[in-house]
């Protein structure tokens, strides 16, 4: 059974729609306190870091990985995570209307074996997270429909572009402000599905 890094309800739904047998436990990482200028290597930090406090205090033996993910939006140069408020979701999406952004999402699966222990440790018993095969980052293009004024304060206004990375839920009323995507549709949700199931079926690969 997979144990889900993540208090994302977009993430359990994706696990849940694939059938894919898993409980949650919110790591409680300070998203904050870790940084990158590369929001794809940012992603896989946070990724990480999730997984690995995580796995770190589960003794249940009935888990056999621990999966931590992180999504951010980067848009012409900027990183969008969550928006703070109304007035920033507003404020972006009169930028990103009609253009192109990346959202990048992260993804890093610890195995867990006999006694907890991941079979890629370290000395100590930890995961030896250089070799593991299991963290990577997924990136999709976006392209935002040409909104108008009314339109995006319409959908702001509904606050689903408060909950998401990069103000939109592409699963939820976002699918109406998405005009084409490039690449995996499942990860601009949340998490790679087609990556996941290679990982669970024992293929490392990233791709």
């Amino acid at each position: 059974m997979l144990l889900l890094a993540s208090a994302s309800p977009a993430r359990r739904r994706l696990l849940e729609q694939a059938a894919i047998p898993h409980r949650v436990q919110v790591s409680g990482v300070d998203e904050d306190a870790i940084m990158d200028p590369n929001p794809a290597q940012l992603v896989q930090w946070l990724a990480r870091a999730k997984a690995l406090a995580v796995w770190n205090g589960c003794r249940d033996p009935e888990i056999t990985a621990v999966l931590g993910c992180d999504s951010v939006l980067a848009f012409e140069g900027e990183v969008f995570g969550k928006p703070a408020d109304a007035e920033e979701a507003i404020a972006r999406w009169r930028r990103m209307a009609g253009g192109w952004g990346e959202l990048h999402t992260g993804h890093c699966l610890l195995p867990l074996g006999g006694a907890g222990q991941c079979p890629q440790a370290d000395i100590h018993g930890y995961p030896d997270l250089d070799a593991l095969p299991t963290i990577t980052t997924i990136t999709t293009r976006v392209q935002f429909a040409p909104l108008s004024e009314a339109e995006i304060a319409a959908y702001v206004a509904t606050g689903e572009p408060l909950q998401c990375a990069g103000g939109f839920a592409l699963e939820g009323r976002g699918g109406l402000v998405v005009e084409r995507i490039e690449g995996c549709f499942s990860n601009v949700i949340g998490l790679s599905l087609p990556l996941l199931r290679r990982w669970l079926a024992g293929d490392g690969s990233s791709r």
